[in-house]
Protein backbone atom coordinates (compact mmCIF):
# COMPACT_ATOMS: atom_id res chain seq x y z
CA UNK A 1 0.00 0.00 0.00
CA UNK A 2 1.49 3.34 -1.06
CA UNK A 3 2.20 6.05 1.48
CA UNK A 4 0.70 9.53 1.20
CA UNK A 5 3.02 12.52 0.90
CA UNK A 6 0.43 15.29 1.33
CA UNK A 7 1.21 18.78 0.03
CA UNK A 8 -1.24 21.69 0.12
CA UNK A 9 -0.88 25.30 -0.91
CA UNK A 10 -2.40 28.27 -2.69
CA UNK A 11 -2.21 29.03 -6.42
CA UNK A 12 1.26 30.07 -7.53
CA UNK A 13 2.99 28.53 -4.53
CA UNK A 14 4.88 26.14 -6.81
CA UNK A 15 3.31 23.03 -5.34
CA UNK A 16 2.74 21.33 -8.71
CA UNK A 17 6.24 21.78 -10.09
CA UNK A 18 7.87 21.11 -6.72
CA UNK A 19 5.73 18.03 -6.09
CA UNK A 20 6.59 16.59 -9.51
CA UNK A 21 10.30 17.19 -8.93
CA UNK A 22 10.15 15.59 -5.48
CA UNK A 23 8.30 12.57 -6.89
CA UNK A 24 10.89 12.15 -9.64
CA UNK A 25 13.80 12.40 -7.22
CA UNK A 26 12.37 9.76 -4.87
CA UNK A 27 10.84 7.40 -7.42
CA UNK A 28 7.35 8.20 -6.14
CA UNK A 29 4.06 8.63 -7.94
CA UNK A 30 2.52 12.07 -8.36
CA UNK A 31 -1.15 12.97 -8.09
CA UNK A 32 -2.42 16.40 -9.14
CA UNK A 33 -5.82 16.46 -7.44
CA UNK A 34 -6.76 19.63 -9.28
CA UNK A 35 -6.74 17.62 -12.51
CA UNK A 36 -9.59 15.50 -11.17
CA UNK A 37 -11.76 18.54 -10.56
CA UNK A 38 -10.82 19.94 -13.95
CA UNK A 39 -11.77 16.61 -15.52
CA UNK A 40 -15.14 16.67 -13.79
CA UNK A 41 -15.73 20.26 -14.91
CA UNK A 42 -14.91 19.18 -18.47
CA UNK A 43 -17.28 16.21 -18.10
CA UNK A 44 -20.14 18.44 -16.90
CA UNK A 45 -19.60 20.86 -19.78
CA UNK A 46 -19.29 18.00 -22.26
CA UNK A 47 -22.74 16.84 -21.17
CA UNK A 48 -24.08 20.32 -21.96
CA UNK A 49 -24.74 21.12 -18.30
CA UNK A 50 -23.75 24.11 -16.19
CA UNK A 51 -21.17 23.73 -13.42
CA UNK A 52 -23.06 26.17 -11.20
CA UNK A 53 -25.99 23.72 -11.13
CA UNK A 54 -25.27 21.41 -8.16
CA UNK A 55 -27.79 18.79 -9.30
CA UNK A 56 -26.23 18.66 -12.77
CA UNK A 57 -22.75 18.33 -11.25
CA UNK A 58 -23.88 15.49 -8.99
CA UNK A 59 -25.54 13.73 -11.91
CA UNK A 60 -22.35 14.01 -13.97
CA UNK A 61 -20.24 12.82 -11.04
CA UNK A 62 -22.36 9.67 -10.74
CA UNK A 63 -21.32 8.72 -14.29
CA UNK A 64 -17.68 9.75 -14.16
CA UNK A 65 -15.14 7.13 -15.24
CA UNK A 66 -12.00 9.07 -14.36
CA UNK A 67 -8.54 7.69 -15.07
CA UNK A 68 -5.46 9.51 -13.81
CA UNK A 69 -1.86 8.56 -14.51
CA UNK A 70 0.52 8.77 -11.54
CA UNK A 71 3.82 8.88 -13.43
CA UNK A 72 5.22 12.40 -12.84
CA UNK A 73 6.43 12.44 -16.44
CA UNK A 74 3.28 11.00 -18.03
CA UNK A 75 0.21 12.40 -16.32
CA UNK A 76 -2.53 11.23 -18.65
CA UNK A 77 -6.08 12.28 -17.77
CA UNK A 78 -8.97 10.38 -19.33
CA UNK A 79 -12.70 10.02 -18.87
CA UNK A 80 -13.60 6.57 -20.12
CA UNK A 81 -11.59 6.10 -23.29
CA UNK A 82 -11.33 9.82 -24.08
CA UNK A 83 -7.94 11.41 -23.44
CA UNK A 84 -8.63 14.90 -22.09
CA UNK A 85 -5.13 15.70 -20.80
CA UNK A 86 -4.93 18.86 -22.92
CA UNK A 87 -8.64 19.69 -22.88
CA UNK A 88 -8.79 20.21 -19.10
CA UNK A 89 -6.41 23.17 -19.43
CA UNK A 90 -8.83 25.04 -21.68
CA UNK A 91 -9.83 28.44 -20.19
CA UNK A 92 -13.48 27.45 -20.37
CA UNK A 93 -12.76 24.50 -18.08
CA UNK A 94 -10.56 26.58 -15.77
CA UNK A 95 -13.41 29.04 -15.28
CA UNK A 96 -15.79 26.22 -14.38
CA UNK A 97 -13.69 24.31 -11.84
CA UNK A 98 -14.70 26.26 -8.73
CA UNK A 99 -18.39 25.54 -9.35
CA UNK A 100 -17.67 21.81 -9.37
CA UNK A 101 -15.27 21.80 -6.42
CA UNK A 102 -17.60 23.60 -4.03
CA UNK A 103 -20.24 20.82 -4.02
CA UNK A 104 -19.59 18.89 -0.74
CA UNK A 105 -20.94 15.55 -1.98
CA UNK A 106 -18.70 15.80 -5.04
CA UNK A 107 -15.62 16.53 -2.94
CA UNK A 108 -16.40 13.50 -0.76
CA UNK A 109 -16.74 11.25 -3.81
CA UNK A 110 -13.53 12.55 -5.39
CA UNK A 111 -11.62 12.20 -2.10
CA UNK A 112 -12.62 8.53 -1.89
CA UNK A 113 -11.27 8.13 -5.43
CA UNK A 114 -7.96 9.74 -4.43
CA UNK A 115 -7.51 7.42 -1.44
CA UNK A 116 -8.29 4.38 -3.55
CA UNK A 117 -5.89 5.48 -6.28
CA UNK A 118 -3.02 5.94 -3.82
CA UNK A 119 -3.79 2.68 -2.00
CA UNK A 120 -3.44 0.71 -5.23
CA UNK A 121 -0.51 2.65 -6.70
CA UNK A 122 2.63 0.71 -7.75
CA UNK A 123 4.91 3.16 -5.91
CA UNK A 124 6.31 3.18 -2.36
CA UNK A 125 4.63 6.57 -1.94
CA UNK A 126 2.60 9.09 -3.91
CA UNK A 127 3.10 12.84 -3.65
CA UNK A 128 -0.46 14.17 -3.56
CA UNK A 129 -0.94 17.91 -3.96
CA UNK A 130 -3.98 20.11 -3.76
CA UNK A 131 -6.02 22.24 -1.37
CA UNK A 132 -7.23 19.96 1.42
CA UNK A 133 -4.95 16.94 1.23
CA UNK A 134 -3.31 17.50 4.64
CA UNK A 135 -6.62 18.10 6.43
CA UNK A 136 -9.38 16.11 4.68
CA UNK A 137 -8.05 13.64 2.13
CA UNK A 138 -5.14 12.29 4.20
CA UNK A 139 -5.14 13.87 7.68
CA UNK A 140 -3.15 10.90 9.02
CA UNK A 141 -0.47 10.97 6.32
CA UNK A 142 3.05 10.56 7.76
CA UNK A 143 4.21 13.61 5.80
CA UNK A 144 1.97 16.68 5.57
CA UNK A 145 3.31 19.95 4.17
CA UNK A 146 1.83 23.37 3.47
CA UNK A 147 3.84 25.01 0.69
CA UNK A 148 3.29 28.73 0.57
CA UNK A 149 4.82 32.07 -0.43
CA UNK A 150 3.96 35.74 -0.16
CA UNK A 151 1.04 36.77 -2.43
CA UNK A 152 3.15 39.12 -4.55
CA UNK A 153 5.77 36.40 -5.07
CA UNK A 154 3.14 33.87 -6.08
CA UNK A 155 1.63 36.35 -8.54
CA UNK A 156 5.02 37.12 -10.07
CA UNK A 157 5.79 33.42 -10.49
CA UNK A 158 2.44 32.71 -12.10
CA UNK A 159 2.86 35.69 -14.45
CA UNK A 160 6.27 34.33 -15.43
CA UNK A 161 4.66 31.02 -16.39
CA UNK A 162 2.06 32.72 -18.58
CA UNK A 163 3.98 34.35 -21.41
CA UNK A 164 2.37 37.54 -22.66
CA UNK A 165 0.03 37.93 -19.69
CA UNK A 166 -0.20 41.21 -17.78
CA UNK A 167 1.22 40.80 -14.26
CA UNK A 168 -1.54 42.88 -12.64
CA UNK A 169 -4.24 40.83 -14.37
CA UNK A 170 -2.56 37.60 -13.28
CA UNK A 171 -2.32 38.87 -9.68
CA UNK A 172 -6.02 39.76 -9.65
CA UNK A 173 -6.98 36.36 -11.09
CA UNK A 174 -4.83 34.60 -8.50
CA UNK A 175 -6.42 36.63 -5.70
CA UNK A 176 -9.92 35.74 -6.94
CA UNK A 177 -8.98 32.05 -7.18
CA UNK A 178 -7.69 32.05 -3.61
CA UNK A 179 -10.81 33.86 -2.37
CA UNK A 180 -13.15 31.48 -4.18
CA UNK A 181 -11.36 28.32 -3.09
CA UNK A 182 -10.87 29.46 0.50
CA UNK A 183 -14.65 29.62 0.85
CA UNK A 184 -14.56 25.83 0.55
CA UNK A 185 -11.34 24.88 2.36
CA UNK A 186 -8.61 26.64 4.36
CA UNK A 187 -5.36 26.11 2.47
CA UNK A 188 -3.60 29.26 3.66
CA UNK A 189 -3.06 28.17 7.28
CA UNK A 190 -1.36 25.00 8.44
CA UNK A 191 -3.37 22.58 10.57
CA UNK A 192 -1.80 20.98 13.63
CA UNK A 193 1.05 18.70 12.67
CA UNK A 194 1.45 20.19 9.18
CA UNK A 195 4.92 21.50 8.33
CA UNK A 196 5.11 24.88 6.59
CA UNK A 197 7.62 25.41 3.78
CA UNK A 198 7.64 29.11 2.86
CA UNK A 199 9.34 29.57 -0.50
CA UNK A 200 9.11 33.38 -0.58
CA UNK A 201 12.89 33.71 -0.40
CA UNK A 202 13.79 30.35 -1.95
CA UNK A 203 14.48 29.52 -5.57
CA UNK A 204 13.13 26.36 -7.18
CA UNK A 205 16.00 23.98 -6.25
CA UNK A 206 16.05 25.34 -2.69
CA UNK A 207 12.31 24.77 -2.36
CA UNK A 208 12.68 21.17 -3.55
CA UNK A 209 15.49 20.63 -1.03
CA UNK A 210 13.35 22.12 1.77
CA UNK A 211 10.44 19.78 0.98
CA UNK A 212 12.76 16.77 0.69
CA UNK A 213 14.27 17.65 4.08
CA UNK A 214 10.81 17.58 5.68
CA UNK A 215 10.05 14.22 4.03
CA UNK A 216 13.34 12.73 5.22
CA UNK A 217 12.80 13.97 8.78
CA UNK A 218 9.16 12.87 9.00
CA UNK A 219 9.77 9.44 7.48
CA UNK A 220 12.82 8.97 9.69
CA UNK A 221 10.77 9.77 12.79
CA UNK A 222 7.98 7.42 11.70
CA UNK A 223 10.37 4.55 11.12
CA UNK A 224 12.35 5.23 14.30
CA UNK A 225 15.51 6.41 12.63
Amino acid sequence: MSEFIAIDGPAGSGKSSVSKAVARSRGYGYLDTGAAYRALAWHVLDRGAATDDSDAVLAAASEFDLRLGLDPDDRTVAVGERDITAAIRDPRVSDAVSGVARVPAVREQVNIFFRSLVAGAPYPAVVVEGRDITTVVAPDAPVRILLTAAPEVRAARRAGELVGENAAVVAEALHKRDASDSAVVDFLNAADGVEVVDSTHLDFPQTIDAVLAVIERKQGAEHGR
